[in-house]
C-alpha cells in the first residue's frame, strides 16, 4: 500500500538554492518524495517480473523503467498508474509524473540543436511545462502514456527553438537592411581606434555608422562593439558574454534594445 506525501514536506521538498536548473530542481523534490521518513512508494510488480519486496520507492521505480531488462509492457503499466494517480490524487503524483520523464528529457535536450541566445534553463523549463500540461488530459488507456508526454516536450522545445531562431533572423535582417540603406546613402564618421582597416563600400561602410551612432549618443560605445563584433565580425555571442560576466540571454536583450534605438535613428535618417 502505497503512503502520501506530508504537505510540511512537501514544501520542504520544493525548496532548492537559486541557480539550479528547473531540471535539477524537480529532481531534488523528487528524491526527496522517495527518501523522507515515510517514503512514497508504488506497487513493485508494476515495473518487476518477480519483485523480491512488495513495494519500491517512487525514484528505485524509475530506476527500474530505465533497465534494459525492464519489459516495455511493464513501462506502460508502470507510466499508466503514475499518471492515473496524478490526475486523480493531484500532489504529489502530479511532480512524480513530470519527474518520471527526467532522464528522457535530459537525454532530449542534449540532442537538441539549441541556438546560442537560447539558454538551456529555459528550454528545460519549457520541456517541463509541456509535460506537466498533458499529464492531466493524456489519456491513460494509451497504448504509450510516457511516449505521448516526451512527444508532448518534444514538440513545445522545437517550437520554443523555431521562434527564437526566426525572431533572431528577423532582427539580423531588419538591422543589415538599415545600415545598408545609410551606408549606401555616403554618410562616414571617424570610427574608433579599434575598427579594422576595409575598403570603401564594404564593413567600414557599417563602422563608420556605428561610429556616427556613438557620436551622437543614439548607442553607447560598449553597445556599438557589441553590434560590430557580432555582427559584422562574426564573433560568437557566447564569448562576449563571458567577457561582461552576463548571460548569454542577457545580451541578446541588451543588443536588441540597441538595435531598436540604432533602426528608428537610421530610419530618421533616411526620411
Amino acid at each position: 500500500m502505497h503512503s502520501t506525501a506530508r504537505p510540511s514536506r512537501h514544501r520542504v521538498a520544493c525548496t532548492h538554492p537559486a541557480g539550479r536548473s528547473p531540471l535539477g530542481a524537480l529532481e531534488a523534490s523528487f528524491l526527496a518524495l522517495g527518501t523522507a521518513p515515510v517514503p512514497l512508494t508504488l506497487p513493485a510488480h508494476l515495473v518487476c517480473e518477480d519483485p523480491e519486496q512488495p513495494v519500491l520507492t517512487v525514484d528505485q521505480v524509475r530506476v527500474r523503467l530505465a533497465y534494459p531488462a525492464t519489459s516495455p509492457a511493464l513501462r506502460a503499466q508502470t507510466w499508466r498508474e503514475v499518471v492515473r494517480r496524478a490526475q486523480r490524487i493531484g500532489r504529489p503524483w502530479d511532480t512524480v509524473a513530470v519527474a518520471m520523464a527526467v532522464p528522457v528529457l535530459r537525454r532530449m535536450l542534449a540532442r537538441l540543436a539549441r541556438p546560442a541566445h537560447v539558454e538551456r534553463a529555459e528550454v528545460e523549463q519549457e520541456a517541463l511545462a509541456a509535460v506537466a500540461a498533458a499529464v492531466p488530459v493524456v489519456d491513460v488507456d494509451t497504448a504509450d502514456v510516457g511516449r505521448e508526454l516526451f512527444a508532448a516536450a518534444d514538440r513545445a522545445v522545437h517550437r520554443l527553438v523555431y521562434a527564437a531562431r526566426r525572431r533572431a533572423e528577423r532582427e539580423s535582417g531588419t538591422l543589415t537592411a538599415y545600415v545598408g540603406r545609410l551606408a549606401s546613402s555616403g554618410s562616414h564618421a571617424e570610427c574608433w581606434n579599434s575598427t579594422p582597416a576595409t575598403e570603401p563600400g564594404e564593413a567600414g561602410d557599417e563602422y563608420a555608422v556605428l561610429a556616427q551612432a556613438v557620436s551622437t549618443d543614439v548607442v553607447g560605445l560598449a553597445e556599438a562593439r557589441l553590434i560590430a563584433r557580432t555582427r559584422l565580425r562574426g564573433e560568437p555571442m557566447q564569448r562576449l558574454a563571458v567577457e561582461r560576466g552576463v548571460s548569454v540571454r542577457q545580451l541578446y536583450r541588451h543588443r536588441a534594445v540597441a538595435e531598436q534605438r540604432l533602426a528608428k535613428h537610421l530610419r530618421d535618417r533616411l526620411r
